[in-house]
C-alpha cells in the first residue's frame, strides 16, 4: 500500500481519486440504460423476456418468472442446515436492532381548539432487488427486506436475475424466505429497475426501490427516481481505519483487506498517528496477499484505491476522517469511545479491535447498506424510516382560526397571494358585513 504524509492537499487529491468512482461519472454506460428502461415501459413483459434472455442466456416466461413454492422448497434443501441456522440467528439481531428505528405517529392539542401532529403511515409496496451472477449475498438480503418488513410494508416484492438456467441462487431465496419477502421474481440488471418502477404484466409497479447492483443498476436507479422512490446511488464499497500505536497491525490489515476484496473499485484507507504502525500494517498486507483467494482484486483496490496516511496528530487524523466520510470506519486507539464522539461523517462506526467490519456486515444487527462517496456527510444508513412516509396533522377550531385569520391574511398579501387570504378572509366575511351595519 502506498503510504501518504496527510496533508490537506493530500487529503484533497485522495477525496478527488475516491470520487472517480462514483456512480455519476459512468455517463457512456447512461444511454444503454435509458434504451432498456424505455422497452420496458412501452413493451412491458416482451422486453423483459428478450433483456433476460440477452444478458443472463435464460428463457423466461410469464409462467415460470415467478419463484415457486416448490423451488423456495428445493432452495431449502440444496443449502447446508448450518447457513440457515446462522441466517436466522443473524436475522434475530438484524429485527431488534430495526424495531428499535420505529416511529409512532402524534398529535398535541391545545385548549384554544388547535391540533396538530404527524401521521406515520409505511410504503404500500417496497421492490428489493438483489444481484446475481458472481455477486451472492443474502446478508443483504436480509438487510433490505427486515427494515421494509418491520416498517409494516404491505407488500415487498423481490426482483433477483437468475442463472442460464432459469433457477436462483439457493441461499438468495433461503434468505428472502426467512426474512418474509412476499413475492420474488427472476429479473435483473436495469431491465429488472424498470420493471418495478413502471410495472409489467408479471411484475407490479412498486413505491420504492431499494438494493446493491452493478453499474447498470445504479444508473437505472437513477433514472427512475421521482417516478419511485429509491434508497441511494451505491458506490464501491470503502473501509477506513483510524488507528494509534495500540493498534494490532495484523488485525488492521485484515480488516482493511476486508473490504479490498469486493471488487477493484474499492477503497481501504489506514489513517495513522504512528509510523511503526503503518510499516507493520504494510507487511502484514503484503503476508495475507499470498494466502488470500481473491489476490487479483485485492491488489487491483489497493493499487487504485488503497492508502496509509501518516498524521502529525490525532487531531489531523480526525480532520481527515470526517473529510473523507467513509462507508465504514473503524478506531482502533487508547481512546475509542473519546475519538467516536469527534466524528461527524461515517456511514457505520466500529468501536475497538474486536469490533471488526464484517461483523456489521453480517450478524451485529446495525444495517450493512450504507452511504459511500462522500455522501455519509448527508445521508444514512438505510433503516425503517426508508420505508415509512410522513403526512402533516393539522386541525382548527373556528374559534382557533379566527383568532389569527388576519395575520395570515396580512402574510399572504405580503407574497401577492391574494386567492390565499380570500380563502381565509371568506371564512369571516359576514363577520365583517355586521360591523359595517
Amino acid at each position: 500500500m502506498r503510504t501518504v504524509t496527510l496533508t490537506k492537499e493530500s487529503t484533497k487529491d485522495i477525496l478527488e481519486n475516491l470520487l472517480k468512482r462514483s456512480p455519476n461519472n459512468y455517463g457512456k454506460f447512461e444511454a444503454s440504460v435509458t434504451e432498456i428502461l424505455e422497452n420496458i415501459k412501452e413493451k412491458g413483459d416482451e422486453a423483459l423476456f428478450g433483456y433476460t434472455e440477452k444478458f443472463d442466456k435464460a428463457r423466461i416466461t410469464k409462467d415460470t418468472i415467478r419463484v415457486t413454492q416448490e423451488e423456495i422448497n428445493e432452495a431449502y434443501r440444496l443449502v447446508d442446515p448450518g447457513l440457515i441456522e446462522v441466517i436466522r440467528k443473524a436475522l434475530v439481531n438484524i429485527r431488534s436492532y430495526h424495531e428499535k428505528q420505529r416511529q409512532n405517529s402524534w398529535f398535541t392539542s391545545k385548549e384554544d381548539g388547535t391540533m396538530l401532529g404527524q401521521k406515520v403511515t409505511p410504503l404500500s409496496k417496497v421492490g428489493v432487488y438483489v444481484p446475481g451472477g458472481k455477486a451472492v449475498y443474502p446478508s443483504s438480503v436480509l438487510m433490505n427486506i427486515v427494515p421494509a418488513k418491520t416498517a409494516g410494508v404491505e407488500k415487498i416484492i423481490m426482483t433477483t436475475p437468475p442463472g442460464a438456467d432459469g433457477k436462483v441462487t439457493p441461499s438468495t431465496l433461503v434468505a428472502a424466505k426467512e426474512a418474509g419477502a412476499d413475492e420474488i421474481y427472476k429479473a435483473g440488471g436495469a431491465q429488472a429497475i424498470g420493471a418495478l418502477a413502471y410495472g409489467t404484466e408479471s411484475i407490479p409497479k412498486v413505491d420504492k426501490i431499494v438494493g446493491p447492483g452493478n453499474i447498470f443498476v445504479a444508473l437505472a436507479k437513477k433514472a427512475v427516481y421521482g417516478h419511485v422512490s429509491i434508497d441511494s446511488i451505491a458506490g464501491p464499497s470503502e473501509i477506513l481505519v483510524l488507528a494509534d500505536e495500540s493498534a494490532n497491525p495484523r488485525y488492521v490489515a485484515a480488516d482493511l483487506l476486508s473490504q479490498a476484496e469486493h471488487d477493484e473499485m474499492a477503497s481501504a484507507i489506514l489513517i495513522t498517528t504512528s509510523r511503526e504502525l503503518a510499516q507493520a500494517v504494510d507487511q502484514e498486507v503484503a503476508g495475507f496477499l499470498e494466502v488470500l483467494s481473491r489476490k487479483e482484486i485485492i491488489t487491483k483496490s489497493l493499487e487504485n484505491f488503497g492508502y496509509i496516511l501518516l498524521a502529525d496528530s490525532m487531531e489531523e487524523a480526525i480532520d481527515a476522517a470526517n473529510a473523507i466520510a467513509s462507508e465504514h470506519l473503524e478506531i482502533v486507539t487508547k481512546n475509542p469511545f473519546e475519538i467516536m464522539m469527534r466524528i461527524k461523517n461515517a456511514g457505520a462506526i466500529f468501536i475497538g479491535e474486536n469490533s471488526c467490519e464484517p461483523l456489521g456486515d453480517y450478524f451485529a444487527g446495525p444495517n450493512h447498506v450504507l452511504p459511500t462517496n462522500g455522501t455519509a456527510k448527508f445521508f444514512s444508513p438505510l433503516s425503517v424510516d426508508d420505508f415509512v412516509k410522513k403526512s402533516s396533522i393539522i386541525y382548527y377550531s373556528r374559534e382557533a382560526l379566527k383568532a389569527i385569520h388576519k395575520d395570515i391574511e396580512q402574510f399572504a398579501k405580503a407574497e401577492q397571494l391574494t386567492a390565499h387570504a380570500n380563502s381565509i378572509a371568506v371564512r369571516f366575511e359576514e363577520e365583517g358585513e355586521q360591523k359595517k351595519s
